[in-house]
């Protein structure tokens, strides 16, 4: 079997376990059901004869290739995140496939619609067709000819981080299978719970035993960062005072209308919808409440130090404006940092980023250069000393139905990362 093949088989393997995170959960990991996905991949470990180590108390999943260059080589990791995303469900998930794509529009569960075929809209009368299009998602024309795996529309995909995790064992297959080719000592990480910001919260640094790392949880082929966002949480609970609302006048404090109005007083231009490459964002995620108490969820993004405690800042300024505007109201404001942007232990060290764009180069693979909108647990590693950049997974769409990834880059990328440990 070549490695693209083998990285797709692993793949699909992977993404029928259902390992959804749960932040309101307590629980590290968050969900045991992760679990499922680390044992399988501690067999198929064992199957190949790698020294692995499995907490399963904690979650964590570490594996180990010796040295066998004779000439003291760093020791390089790799990481990936065996949860997948809160936000769309991961239960029952069947991967579809569309081969030799064409370059038109995907019918999720049904496949691509061909030159002369009808569009289809709805799917039995009632639910509404999920649909790939190149209008809307641009990034498919660069996959024309590829076969692409799509979820069948119901559930989210799972190359978030599955596909990272196929890569990263087809690496270690493929070294297992090739004994003659030297390399350094190889240290890889499976890790719980990334998705809802936990992901570093037991991975054991010294037992991993890696000089650096890379995360393989990116994006498209041939992207690479060692730039993220500056994260923090904000929760915002309003506390109003409800009577009925025919004795209402000058007595009724409307708890959910006086949380619409801290939303308005937020830059409406600072949002996800409205920025893009190294603009931060206020981005709301959850509001609930009714006149008595209301809450506001939001996270806060920025590249930028200064531009990131500008905005939570902010948070506090508008809600303190509005509180003073409603006499006997009471808005508490709790805000969390999340994370913070690794450029900072990155940049001193900028060889072990040269150092993956020149084996981007050797596999014919154009490195694309991004900052994260987002964060990876490398980030948070790189504040504990492991620096690790983020390198692409293959996948598009992230945390929702329209996640698709092609099976030639997974491919590409697994080579690529044989590249690197060469």
């Amino acid at each position: 079997m070549n490695i693209q093949d083998e990285t797709c088989e692993r793949f699909l393997s992977y993404v029928k376990i259902d390992t959804r995170s749960d932040e309101e959960s307590g629980c590290h990991p968050s969900t045991k059901k992760q679990l499922d996905l680390a044992r399988l991949l501690s067999k198929e470990l064992q199957e190949l004869q790698v020294e692995y180590f499995f907490d399963e108390e904690k979650g964590y999943l570490y594996a180990w290739l010796p040295d066998n260059s004779g000439n003291g080589r760093p020791a390089i990791g790799f990481i990936s995140h065996m949860d997948t995303s809160p936000e769309a469900s991961g239960t029952n998930v069947r991967p579809q496939f569309v081969r030799n794509y064409r370059g038109g529009d995907i019918v999720l569960g049904k496949g691509e619609i061909r030159e002369g075929e009808s569009q289809v809209e709805e799917d039995n009368g009632e639910n509404p067709a999920r649909v790939l299009r190149p209008v809307d998602f641009p990034e498919l024309k660069k996959y024309i000819g590829d076969t692409i795996i799509t979820s069948d529309g119901t559930t989210l995909l799972g190359a978030d981080d599955k596909a990272g995790i196929a890569e990263i064992m087809t690496m270690v297959s493929y070294f297992c299978a090739h004994p003659e080719i030297p390399h350094g000592r190889i240290c890889v990480a499976f890790t719980p719970d990334e998705e809802i910001g936990e992901g570093t919260y037991g991975f054991d640094i010294e037992r991993f035993g890696a000089d650096y790392a890379y995360t393989v949880d990116g994006g498209e082929l041939g992207e690479i960062s060692y730039e993220n966002f500056n994260a923090a949480s904000a929760t915002i609970r309003v506390i109003g005072r409800n009577v009925h609302p025919g004795e209402a006048f000058g007595k009724m404090i409307h708890a959910a209308r006086i949380a619409m109005e801290i939303e308005a007083g937020l830059p409406g231009k600072e949002r996800p919808e409205k920025t893009k490459d190294h603009q931060g964002f206020y981005h709301l995620t959850d509001m609930s409440g009714d006149p008595s108490e209301a809450t506001l969820k939001y996270i806060l993004r920025d590249h930028d130090e200064a531009e990131f405690q500008k905005k939570k800042e902010t948070v506090k300024k508008v809600c303190e404006e509005v509180e003073a505007a409603h006499p006997g109201v009471k808005i508490e404001v709790a805000i969390k940092d999340s994370y913070y942007n690794m450029l900072e232990k990155i940049k001193p060290h900028f060889e072990i980023v040269e150092k993956a764009i020149a084996a981007m180069k050797t596999c014919g693979i154009e490195p694309k250069v991004e900052p994260i909108r987002g964060g990876t647990d490398g980030a948070m590693l790189s504040y504990k000393g492991l620096l690790c950049p983020n390198l692409c997974a293959g996948g598009h769409n992230f945390h929702g139905v329209y996640e698709y990834v092609s099976c030639e880059a997974m491919g590409r990328i697994t080579e690529l990362l044989v590249e690197i440990a060469k």
